[in-house]
């Protein structure tokens, strides 16, 4: 039997998360529409990643590919997910759990983030005039917050004059610091581009921030863009082809 991919996404008691979740995999199906897709959530909407695979084992598959919805490896990816996937394993017998890398970085989210500046208004003539404000949720893992820095200098290289990282908490600068450090730099035009999957709390501070620093342009979350869906696909592929890991043994 061929592998499920599960994909696991945060969560949010805003209705707009799972939503924009389930669309993403709603096109991840679109595009192989013969293989088995599911939706789960570490926190706030259901089902979460343990009635998820017991509801796959009891139809019957037993290879699932497990895809943290995330676009750093912050401690839901290195601690939550991992231990909720080694719960299920040690009472379904015989599932085998493969756990795919998270999202970023990759060109292929640069590229997304494109698209929602370019959905935002900017065309390709404005990006030796215009800074940006790479906007993330934030974390207080350091791994997560080097990973943001580097996709900020990475973007950068692609022609916009000034990428700069900000968070919606847990690290500085905030989203409205950067915007105003820009324009106190003297750039032309400055713009924001959320640095999240999905609409909640913290997306809304970003754009809260952007609008009350005075940015010119802010984009939409990355939500169910194409480039995502094919992320999510290629995340999936190189997973199914390893050896599953030894997930970490459960404590009393």
């Amino acid at each position: 039997m061929s592998h499920a991919l599960l994909v696991i996404a945060h969560g949010s008691r805003d209705p707009r998360h799972a939503a924009t979740v389930h669309a993403l995999t709603g096109r991840v199906r679109a595009l192989r529409p013969g293989l088995r897709v599911e939706t789960a959530f570490l926190d706030f909407n259901t089902p979460t990643g343990g009635q998820a695979l017991s509801s796959l084992y009891l139809s019957g598959v037993r290879e699932v590919v497990a895809l943290p919805l995330l676009l750093t490896r912050a401690f839901h990816a290195k601690s939550d997910i991992p231990a909720a996937l080694a719960e299920s394993t040690s009472r379904l017998p015989g599932l085998s759990v493969r756990v795919a890398d998270v999202l970023g970085p990759s060109p292929l989210l640069l590229t997304a983030l494109e698209r929602r500046l370019s959905e935002a208004g900017l065309t390709p003539a404005d990006r030796a005039t215009t800074a940006v404000v790479l906007a993330s949720a934030g974390s207080t893992d350091p791994e997560a917050i080097a990973v943001i820095a580097e996709t900020a200098r990475e973007w950068r290289r692609t022609g916009w004059c000034a990428v700069r990282p900000a968070f919606a908490s847990a690290a500085l600068p905030r989203t409205e610091d950067a915007v105003r450090a820009l324009r106190a730099e003297g750039f032309e035009r400055v713009a924001v581009a959320p640095y999240v999957i999905a609409p909640g709390r913290l997306p809304d501070r970003i754009t809260a921030g952007a609008e009350a620093a005075g940015a010119d342009v802010v984009a939409d979350v990355l939500g169910a863009a194409p480039e995502l869906a094919r992320l999510l696909l290629h995340r999936f592929d190189a997973a199914a082809a390893t050896t599953p890991a030894r997930l970490p043994a459960l404590t009393a």
